[in-house]
């Protein structure tokens, strides 16, 4: 049996599956945790890799990372990192990417360049708050790696001294700020100007099917890409298919074969990981919400959603605004978490809870309005992550959604990706191999959609007093 293994480094943990590479059927699996914070010594991704595979990666014949976008890794000329990879999720860069805009000539030009405007999660803004605050770090950075390249890289026995030739890929490349997936080219001169003249080496861009090298024992190590792209390609989506990912925080994301060149900067303009295109919202909240709400109300997560099922949709006229931990989409990186509606009769747990799943869910339906307002036409959303097993989350997105929602067998969509990509390179195939995906659940688009543009009409209200 040919078998292939795939990593998804997350923000919070390491996941390893093994899988058949010919049918998908996962044979084995592993994680293990990643240190808390937004910044973290990349090294301890390499250590958690290494823990999760242990035992589980002897004979496989490929293996493929697919990991967190946009983190900054910065080695200096002996390949050591020369601090804490900067995550995705760090808000120092904020006026930097505002700054970024400016220089450029506003979100326009930046749309143009490289299909995406600078916020504090991409590579290019961190990049200049560096240069600003740590000059001499910036000073004695040679490369600029993403994380999933430093693990690539870790795999093909890259150590300090020891520099087998970084490779990244064209969907994780196309987050940082400096590689255009319209053209498939680095802009370095922007790299140079958010760096303040400092010209740092970059990864080569490989093809999807491109393999990367190989490990010291001989599996081939693929190209690997970032967790969006790499979920993309584990759903194995078409266009029509939007992917909706509650975890911790939240993203809405499709298929396209063209690039998207998205100047109101809510849309990411990124590429995937088969040569097309992935247009992408990302929020900052998403599951979080339920988890905070719940211990706000002193409950655990099933006894919140139970709680929410006993209020009515609408929640009595309460609406949450899910900013808890400021916001990237909209833009608002300080931003906290409100309250709005609340009467003496309202004041309940049940509406306090209803109120938490419906936030989240009109907060990705503004995600996913962003996504139509760029061409893309939804023909069903895909509903994934953690708290896509809730039932009452799939029926209330459903209706706030108004469309149909299918949920798929719960699965390590990200990890399975960077296995069907490292089965892909072993084969050399035109097309990745088809692997089956099981539906759990499907729940059509509501005959009356009533409710659920109430719902939303009541949020709009709320967030436009941010505003007002």
């Amino acid at each position: 049996m040919t078998t292939v293994a795939g990593v998804d480094s997350s923000t919070q943990s390491c996941k390893v599956v093994v899988c058949d590479a010919g049918t998908g059927a996962i044979l084995h699996q592993a994680q293990a945790a990643h240190p808390a914070g937004t910044e973290v010594d990349p090294t301890a991704w390499w250590d958690a890799l290494r823990t999760a595979a242990a035992g589980l990666l002897d004979g496989v014949d490929a293996i493929a990372v697919a990991g967190q976008q946009h983190g900054l890794v910065a080695l200096d000329a002996a390949s050591l990192p020369v601090r804490d990879a900067l995550l995705w999720n760090d808000i120092r860069s904020a006026e930097a990417a505002e700054e970024l805009i400016a220089e450029l000539g506003g979100p326009q030009a930046w749309a143009d360049a490289v299909g995406n405007v600078p916020v504090a999660a991409l590579t290019i803004a961190k990049l200049r708050w560096m240069a600003d605050h740590e000059p001499e770090l910036a000073d004695r950075t040679a490369r600029v790696l993403l994380p999933h390249d430093y693990l690539t890289w870790r795999l093909r026995g890259g150590e300090p001294g020891r520099m087998p030739e970084p490779a990244t890929d064209r969907g994780d490349a196309s987050g940082t700020g400096y590689w255009s997936p319209s053209s498939g080219a680095y802009r370095e001169d922007l790299l140079t100007m958010a760096f303040r003249g400092r010209t740092p080496a970059l990864p080569r861009v490989l093809d999807p099917a491109e393999p990367a090298g190989r490990t010291p024992w001989g599996a081939l190590v693929a190209a690997g890409t970032g967790d969006n792209a790499g979920a993309a390609l584990g759903l194995d989506i078409a266009e029509g298919d939007v992917v909706v990912s509650l975890g911790t925080s939240g993203t809405a994301f499709a298929r396209s074969s063209r690039a998207c060149a998205d100047p109101s900067g809510a849309v990411a303009g990124f590429a995937d990981a088969t040569g097309a295109f992935l247009p992408l919202v990302c929020t900052l909240n998403a599951a979080r919400v339920l988890t905070s709400t719940a211990d706000l109300l002193g409950v655990d997560l099933p006894a919140l959603e139970s709680l929410a099922a006993q209020a009515s949709p609408g929640a009595d006229g309460v609406v949450m605004l899910p900013y808890l931990a400021g916001e990237r989409t909209p833009n608002l990186p300080h931003a906290t978490g409100s309250l709005h509606g609340l009467r003496p009769e309202a004041m309940r747990p049940a509406t306090i809870a209803r109120a938490a799943y419906e936030s989240m869910l009109c907060h990705l339906a503004d995600a996913l309005d962003h996504l139509t307002g760029i061409g893309v036409t939804p023909r069903r959303v895909l509903l994934v992550g953690g708290a896509a097993r809730s039932p009452l989350v799939a029926a209330i997105a459903a209706q706030v959604f108004g469309v149909t929602v299918t949920v798929p067998q719960p699965a390590e969509y990200v990890a399975l990706g960077a296995a069907r990509q490292a089965a892909w390179a072993l084969s050399r195939a035109p097309r990745p191999p088809v692997w089956q995906t099981r539906t759990v659940t499907e729940i059509p688009a509501p005959a009356d959609a009533a409710v659920g543009q109430r719902i939303r009409a009541q949020y709009r209200r709320a967030r436009q007093a941010l505003y007002d």
